[in-house]
């Protein structure tokens, strides 16, 4: 018997000067380089949602680069709270909510 690695999954929203600046598109390259899957959208009232998981730590790490963002992003708040794992899978952005 082979014991899992431990996962975990949040979902966060991220205000500030989050959309135009090429979040999403940030947020695909930063969460796929540290091996997370989940997705990232535009909401309808300005902000940015995304869901994370994978390695705790680098669901740590994303959170924590979150609150940068790519340079032209002016991020005021990142809020998260615990998900529902989606499992394995690829880190993708989706349509505007």
């Amino acid at each position: 018997m082979t014991a899992t690695a431990p996962r975990k999954a949040v979902r966060a929203w991220i205000s500030g000067k989050v959309q135009g600046v090429w979040y999403r598109g940030w947020t695909v390259e930063t969460a796929g380089a540290l091996g997370l899957s989940g997705w990232v959208r535009n909401r309808s009232d300005g902000t940015v949602e995304a869901l994370f998981a994978g390695p705790p730590e680098a669901v740590d790490r994303m959170l924590e680069s979150c609150r940068r963002g790519p340079s032209a992003a002016v991020v005021r708040a990142v809020t998260a709270e615990p998900a529902a794992d989606p499992g394995h899978g690829v880190f993708e952005q989706r349509a505007t909510v």
